[in-house]
């Protein structure tokens, strides 16, 4: 066989045996990508040496990296940039600051910070080149950043907010950085002003992307052995990335700019997962495995002055981090600053794209590019530790979802009395009633009466300042004009009571929920017809269905037949992502999986109590 291809079977093999070895020791704290890199440490340079390289290796690990880069630039997520202007409150009192703004002061003060640090490595003769010093220590792994937060259940917290925002800045910047540094330090001159071209073609194509997106014909084309969703990501990731080479930039920039592009146009959540699927389970641990062969921890070892440089460049990330995010005591507890700075010290992707970078282009030493890595490396395994062992669980308080009725009527108004009260805040607006003695003015129901439905009313009396939007007047038309008119304004749910199919259809493209009440009437009448004992169970609270939402990172990964917990519970469905999953005993429970349960409601509550704290 090959030589080259016999590495690509020895690569992928252990590319393949990484996820095992990591479930069968439930080594649970470390990184997917940071095991690949260790794997190849030991049948690398540093190990047992069986890496030949070739032709097939560099190829796909190129691919590889260039996916990653796309799949950095598609984690992004824009909406995080909206500001609200809800007034929360903390559950010390505190009012919780504006969390844009916060975040770009700390980045601020990260960037000034790192170029202080960057001028000092250069004083001590450690590093040369300023610039990408600076691009080193003020970069942060979003790769990292946002998994810890999901697993911790802080996300959507306002302190999870506000750490998911200073990673996604200092991604974009930093990638641009180093965009520039490319130019810079490269043999070309000018390139810089030649990357303008790169980004104006970005922009057409985001414009085609957005008139074509919702096509019928598309939506026609996405299905069976066409996918031309697909096929059309993966054209732009080509043509940006020719495009980027031709330029004098490097390649990644093009496939970065394409990552960012998909974002923006707000891809189905299903495209997102045959992306990540095809890049993490095909090309990046490729790409990851090798940079361990490559890597050679030996010569790093036996060298006084990069084993001197692996400590300093620690305390240099961490002081870069600790630093500017103390602004946040003014909010937090010392201990939720702390662990939030640890975090934020977590860097990965674009550390490894920057020392490999440098060394292809002479600017460092392959030593000092693996030294830059290696710490990379050492900062993914620690930090996340550290931020769940410090970060305090109360601080994983997520406020109250506040849910906004518009339209007082017999379906609204007991749904928003037996919301439970503990997740969720209800409060029904409707238009004032010829009759005073009216019933909605009931003052069991948290009703607000307004003279009109009319847009510029309804947003003064605050009824878009929601979480959660239910339009259930009695014109369609308007509850279709009001939920577009929501969306527009940042709604995440909108949530309209909607009889016409066309009219349905129309809501289903601006990303609005629809109820009929039709349609959920006959369905539920034919059910108590044909099969009554499956209708019992949505009026009978006693064999009632339940949502529970699994947060409890003890119990991730684990087997439902070693489950501790005991009852009168029947799990009958497990929602993971879109996936609807039948639950057996092999069945390994993952955090944010929904399991629907039946059984008494007493046992449910403890459920609910042991899975989501």
């Amino acid at each position: 066989m090959d030589e080259s291809l016999l590495s690509l079977v020895i690569v992928l093999v252990f590319a393949f045996l990484t996820p095992l070895v990591l479930d069968r020791f439930r080594i649970s704290f470390m990184p997917i990508v940071i095991a690949e890199i260790i794997m190849g440490l030991i049948i690398g340079k540093s190990g047992f040496d069986l890496i030949r390289g070739g032709s097939w290796l560099d190829i796909l690990s190129t691919l590889g990296f260039i996916f990653l880069m796309f799949l950095s630039g598609l984690e992004i997520d824009f909406s995080a940039f909206k500001t609200s202007n809800k007034k929360i409150k903390l559950p010390n009192g505190k009012q919780e600051p504006n969390r844009l703004a916060v975040s770009i002061v700390i980045f601020l003060g990260i960037f000034v910070l790192s170029i202080g640090l960057s001028y000092l490595f250069v004083w001590m003769g450690l590093i040369d080149n300023l610039f990408l010093m600076t691009l080193i220590i003020s970069t942060i792994s979003l790769g990292v950043v946002v998994p810890t937060l999901k697993e911790a259940n802080i996300m959507k917290t306002g302190i999870g907010q506000i750490i998911l925002l200073i990673a996604v800045i200092a991604d974009l910047v930093t990638m641009i950085l180093l965009a520039v540094f490319v130019s810079i330090s490269g043999d070309g001159q000018g390139n810089m002003w030649l990357l303008l071209i790169l980004f104006v073609a970005g922009i057409l194509l985001y414009f085609v992307g957005r008139r074509f997106k919702n096509r019928s014909f598309i939506e026609r084309l996405s299905t069976g052995t066409v996918q031309i969703g697909t096929r059309a990501i993966f054209t732009l990731i080509i043509v940006l990335v020719a495009l980027s080479e031709s330029l004098g930039a490097e390649n990644i920039l093009g496939a970065f700019l394409a990552g960012t592009l998909v974002s923006l146009l707000n891809p189905k959540p299903e495209m997102v997962r045959q992306l990540d699927s095809f890049g993490y389970g095909f090309l990046i641990p490729i790409f990851f495995v090798m940079v361990g062969v490559e890597l050679d921890l030996w010569s790093l070892l036996s060298n006084k002055e990069l084993l001197l440089l692996i400590p300093l460049l620690l305390i240099g990330l961490l002081v870069s981090k600790i630093v500017p995010v103390f602004i946040l005591r003014k909010w937090y507890d010392t201990k939720t600053v702390l662990a939030s700075s640890f975090l934020l010290t977590s860097t990965l992707s674009l550390v490894i794209a920057a020392a490999k970078i440098a060394e292809r282009m002479n600017v460092i030493t392959a030593e000092k590019s693996g030294t830059f890595i290696l710490v990379a490396v050492i900062t993914c395994i620690v930090t996340p530790i550290f931020f769940k062992k410090w970060f305090p669980k109360e601080n994983g308080y997520e406020p109250k979802q506040k849910v906004t009725f518009i339209g007082a009527n017999q379906m609204t108004l007991p749904v928003s009395k037996d919301l439970d009260k503990d997740l969720f805040e209800a409060t029904v607006f409707h238009k004032k009633n010829d009759k005073p003695d009216s019933h909605i003015s009931d003052t069991v129901f948290n009703v607000t009466e307004l003279p009109n439905y009319e847009e510029e009313e309804l947003e003064n009396a605050g009824v878009f300042d929601t979480d959660i939007l239910f339009i259930s007047t009695g014109d369609e038309e308007l509850n279709a004009t009001l939920a577009i008119h929501a969306k527009e304004l940042g709604i995440e749910r909108v949530i309209s009571r909607i009889e016409s199919p066309d009219l349905a259809s129309l809501l289903k493209e601006h990303d609005v929920e629809v109820f009929s009440t039709l349609l959920s009437t006959k369905a539920f009448i034919t059910a108590v017809i044909e099969s009554p004992n499956i209708a019992d169970i949505f009026t009978n609270q006693e064999t009632a269905l339940y949502e529970i939402e699994m947060r409890n990172s003890n119990y991730h990964n684990m087997k439902l037949r070693e489950f501790p917990f005991v009852g009168d519970i029947i799990v009958v469905r497990i929602f993971r992502d879109n996936e609807s999953l039948v639950p057996h005993g092999d069945t390994r429970l993952k955090t944010e999986d929904r399991l629907i349960v039946t059984g008494t409601k007493e046992f449910v509550d403890d459920l609910m109590r042991e899975l989501q704290f």
